[in-house]
């Protein structure tokens, strides 16, 4: 029997059963060793999901598709370019998605069942009606299992917190309290205490984004010392279910996992402090890494945007896709932004560019941890699938890219949105910066037409015509965006 992950609630925590601590892991397995786990004295109650075996190269070519997903959509980490090949994908093959009554799940409150349009709770042995679960959430297992099968194919994807930070600070300047007050970026990470108050409106898109994402809690040190993050407790926190270990590879380390202990320091109040987990006691190390041992067994796989393109040949040799289905144009990226990658280490950086990264990372620790994490985990894989085959597939993803943006896009590429007067096609403006969209060329033939228009149609409308396809006697509200919540 494989070793069990275990993880700690956003609950009220309670003294764990001893009956329970017999089953409890006490190692995890790093560069194929076995690194043994501090023990915690408090634990939540239990619950089990049987694991899914991976897939790292398909040896077996003729394997069905998989077409019941979770996709965990993070916030300003490449998200909106995966969900739009997962809604062409899903709409070529007439699949059902669960889908979130306006844009969103009710986010920043935690995922609820109850939020997805045409739910209704299946009885013992009935099969979901829904495919595909992919729109905006703050992650809650329980209640996604609610709603997807147990065996559904769950991913997500994560951005090094750096690139995050400077993408987030622009997007959401308007509506985190900590960014709104802050002259710039700079400013604010050279001593973010002075802007940043914990549960704050719209304080979560300032610090520890993608772990909050992920919905999970936050160490209790963190919610205990003054001028540390502690998101409003949601009266309906679940506690996190434990799924067996072992269904996800541990990776060998590719960044220096001292960087996770020695950050650069902030300097507040003309005196240096460190934000990082490394000024934390061993409790808190030790939740994060109960914290990345659930989420290895919870997510089949999870992307990494710096290595965007190699992450989705990934993902098709996962879901037993064809390289097609997963080649797309990049969307809701910012014009002077970065659309892809951006460097992970600090080569080719001003020593001002190396002091905000070492910043950002140190005040995003938790996020640094899992994105350092993932980083291992996607390597991992890539050395299993093999470094030349990948190569390979990643120059011909490119390659088909590169040509249907000629035959589809006016100029091959994004636009300012003051060129797109479609509005079908003309992306929701939010941020300081424009977002890019696309324009079609003209003279297209109509299966083309079609085709294009899938690659090029941004995610809110997207959802509008999958909502439409599934609920045609339903009538839409008109797109407002004074009424969005951000993408």
């Amino acid at each position: 029997m494989p070793p069990r992950a275990v993880t700690l609630g956003d609950s009220e925590e309670v003294p764990c059963p001893l009956s329970l601590l017999h089953k409890m892991p006490t190692h995890l397995l790093v560069r194929d060793r076995k690194i043994p786990l501090p023990s915690l004295p408090r634990l939540p109650g239990l619950q089990l999901r049987q694991p899914l075996a991976p897939s790292l190269g398909s040896a077996v070519s003729s394997c069905p598709p998989r077409q019941r997903l979770v996709f965990l959509k993070t916030h300003k980490s490449g998200s909106s370019s995966v969900l739009n090949l997962l809604h062409r994908y899903g709409d070529r093959h007439g699949l059902r998605f669960a889908l979130p009554a306006r844009y969103q799940f009710g986010y920043p409150r935690l995922f609820q069942a109850s939020r997805v349009k045409g739910y209704r709770p299946q009885g013992g042995g009935t099969k979901s009606p829904f495919h595909i679960l992919c729109h905006h959430m703050r992650f809650n297992l329980k209640e996604v299992l609610q709603v997807m099968p147990s065996d559904s194919f769950f991913f997500s994807i994560v951005r090094d917190p750096a690139a995050l930070a400077r993408s987030a600070f622009s997007y959401y300047k308007s509506t985190s309290s900590a960014f709104r007050k802050a002259p710039s970026l700079a400013a604010f990470l050279a001593n973010p205490r002075a802007f940043y108050r914990p549960g704050a409106r719209g304080d979560h898109y300032a610090r520890n984004l993608l772990w909050f994402d992920f919905g999970l809690p936050f160490p209790p040190e963190m919610k205990t010392k003054r001028g540390n993050p502690h998101p409003p407790r949601d009266p309906k926190s679940p506690q996190l279910n434990v799924l067996p270990s072992g269904a996800g590879l541990r990776a060998h380390y590719t960044l220096d996992p001292s960087a996770l202990l020695h950050p650069a320091p902030t300097v507040a109040g003309g005196h240096s402090q460190t934000s990082s987990h490394a000024s934390l006691d061993l409790g808190s190390s030790s939740f994060i890494q109960w914290s990345l041992a659930w989420l290895d067994s919870v997510f089949d796989l999870v992307l990494v945007a710096e290595y965007f393109d190699e992450s989705l040949v990934l993902l098709a040799d996962a879901l037993c896709w064809g390289l097609d289905d997963v080649v797309g144009f990049m969307h809701n990226a910012q014009a002077g932004g970065e659309q892809g990658r951006s460097a992970v280490s600090s080569g080719g950086l001003t020593a001002e560019d190396r002091q905000l990264t070492a910043r950002a990372r140190a005040w995003n620790h938790l996020d640094w941890a899992l994105y350092v994490h993932f980083n291992h985990s996607l390597w991992a894989r890539i050395n299993q699938y093999g470094q030349s085959r990948l190569e390979s597939a990643v120059a011909e993803l490119r390659a088909r890219r590169e040509a249907l943006a000629k035959h589809c896009l006016v100029g091959g590429e994004a636009l300012d949105p003051k060129y797109i007067t479609d509005r079908r096609f003309r992306p929701f403006q939010f941020g300081s910066g424009k977002v890019l969209g696309y324009v079609l060329r003209s003279g297209l033939s109509l299966p083309d037409q079609e085709e294009c228009e899938r690659l090029a149609t941004p995610e809110l409308q997207y959802k509008d015509k999958l909502d439409a396809k599934q609920f045609p006697s339903t009538v839409s509200l008109p797109l407002k965006t004074s009424r969005l919540l951000s993408p």
